[in-house]
């Protein structure tokens, strides 16, 4: 595990405390706990994009014109 030092806003640090303490954990763990899980939304985001931009697509047209918006 690495110890970093994190600069932020005093409002930030204030909302951090609190966000700890009503959480019963410190702010440390707390920030390690949101990056991690932001980590890991970025990561399965990335993968979901990868593998929709990596299948294999069907939309060929038969050459037919698209229905119209006439009034039915």
């Amino acid at each position: 595990m690495k110890n970093v030092t994190v600069s932020m806003d005093d409002a930030v640090a204030e909302w951090a405390r609190l966000e700890a303490a009503r959480r019963n954990t410190s702010v440390s763990r707390l920030l390690g706990e949101l990056l991690a899980e932001k980590m890991r939304h970025d990561d399965a985001y990335e993968r979901a994009l990868q593998d929709w931009l990596h299948r294999e697509r069907s939309w060929a047209s038969d050459g037919q014109p698209y229905p119209g918006r006439g009034i039915l």
